[in-house]
């Protein structure tokens, strides 16, 4: 079941996100998230009229949010997301319908321009924002730095109107 973020949900949130700042090269961040920025953050983005959607599986098995591309007004009809998902839901089609709420959810709000942020080190989130019709629009090089060593950043866009 796709639903939206309640604070309540944090500790599920970061129990997917956590492991994948800790462990992986997915995101280039190495602060992990508290449960009281997690919730902010919920509370924030929906009184903006930003999505942020959960996938419930026996408990938080994923989630999908959007915010603000870049700051200031010629920017507001583009935003960046992040979907990040339980090992448990992974290959099951979880992600894609939290993307394609996501999407609607974005389009209704006048979204144009939905960017994602991809590490070239995530040849599977890579191939994901292909198979939902997102374009590379760049391979930007050496941008990010974890586990001592510079990893390139791919900028994808997908139109939504």
């Amino acid at each position: 079941m796709i639903r939206p973020a309640r604070p309540e949900d944090a500790a599920g949130i970061a129990a997917i996100w956590n492991p994948i700042i800790r462990d992986t090269a997915i995101t280039f961040t190495t602060a992990e998230k508290t449960l009281p920025a997690l919730e902010a953050m919920i509370r924030e983005r929906q009184a903006a009229g930003q999505g942020f959607l959960v996938a419930e599986m026996e408990g938080v098995a994923g989630f999908a949010t959007y915010g603000a591309f870049r700051n200031g007004p010629g920017y507001a009809r583009s935003a960046e997301h992040t979907v990040l998902l339980a090992p448990r839901a992974r290959g099951q089609g979880v992600g894609r319908a939290l993307m394609d709420q996501l999407l609607a959810h974005a389009a209704r709000s006048g979204i144009h321009a939905m960017m994602a942020g991809v590490s070239a080190e995530n040849p599977e989130g890579a191939a994901f924002h292909e198979r939902l019709g997102f374009a590379l629009i760049a391979r930007i090089p050496q941008v990010g730095h974890k586990f001592g060593r510079y990893m390139d950043l791919l900028l994808y866009q997908k139109i939504l109107s």
